[in-house]
């Protein structure tokens, strides 16, 4: 196994849900992480709350980026770079979601999702990319079983996702040569706050944020030769079954 422990990871969107829950778990395994929003109050606040159960000297940063814009990716790259000195993973996990059928949905919204879900991804990875050449790092997007799953009323979410997971494994055929390992995670329902969900007791038969985040840690820290490049994971039990 890998030690992780020492490394820093870079995670966008990491002020709740998926990405706060894989923030939690690297700082339990000893990595400096820093997380992004498009807010700096609110990056820092949620740093704040992961420092607060760090108890192994490993911290968090908060910081301001829009995944949208590569200025902004690349401000964030030398915020890290500043602080610690060195970036080992970063996780491409912000993401948004606009439904409805192709009458109604807006050309605002189709961009708005393909700018943060797709082209985000691609910024993070290119702001990034000598940073990882130097470490030998790790690249992981959050896709979803939505990039292979097509549904009415998803055709911008849809879409998104199923060009991030085709940009994913691209990326990882051209950054392998340089010692870079590349995956993406495809979660179907996990109990965030996506899309205006509240977590509550109805989502107890989800994927957790944690389960995302032992994931995350699982594929740091595998023997270097192998690479699970695509992952897929879903609730064991579908709520159809719980009724």
């Amino acid at each position: 196994m890998n030690d992780i422990s020492g490394k820093v990871a870079l995670i966008t969107g990491g002020t709740k849900g998926i990405g706060y829950g894989i923030a939690e778990a690297l700082l339990n395994k000893g990595v400096n992480v820093a997380i992004t929003g498009r807010k700096l109050e609110t990056a820092e606040e949620a740093a704040s709350r992961l420092n607060e159960s760090s108890s192994n000297g490993s911290r968090a940063i908060g910081i301001e980026a829009d995944v949208r814009s590569l200025a902004s990716q690349e401000n964030a790259m030398r915020s890290v770079m500043a602080e610690f000195g060195k970036i080992d993973v970063v996780i491409a996990n912000a993401g948004i979601g606009h439904f409805g059928s192709v009458e109604s949905l807006s050309s605002a919204e189709w961009q708005e999702t393909i700018d943060t879900n797709l082209t985000g991804a691609f910024y993070s990875l290119k702001a990034n990319l000598d940073a990882l050449k130097d470490s030998k790092g790790y690249y992981i997007t959050i896709s979803s079983l939505a990039g292979t799953n097509f549904f009415a009323g998803g055709s911008a979410y849809n879409a998104s996702k199923f060009g991030l997971t085709g940009f994913t494994q691209a990326a990882m055929l051209d950054l392998r040569k340089y010692g870079i390992k590349v995956s993406t995670i495809m979660p179907g329902s996990v109990a965030t706050y996506f899309n205006g969900n509240e977590p509550g007791e109805g989502d107890k038969w989800k994927i957790q944020i944690e389960d995302i985040g032992k994931l995350v840690v699982d594929l740091l820290e595998m023997h270097p030769r192998t690479l699970p490049s695509k992952i897929e994971v879903r609730p064991s039990i579908p709520p159809s079954a719980l009724k």
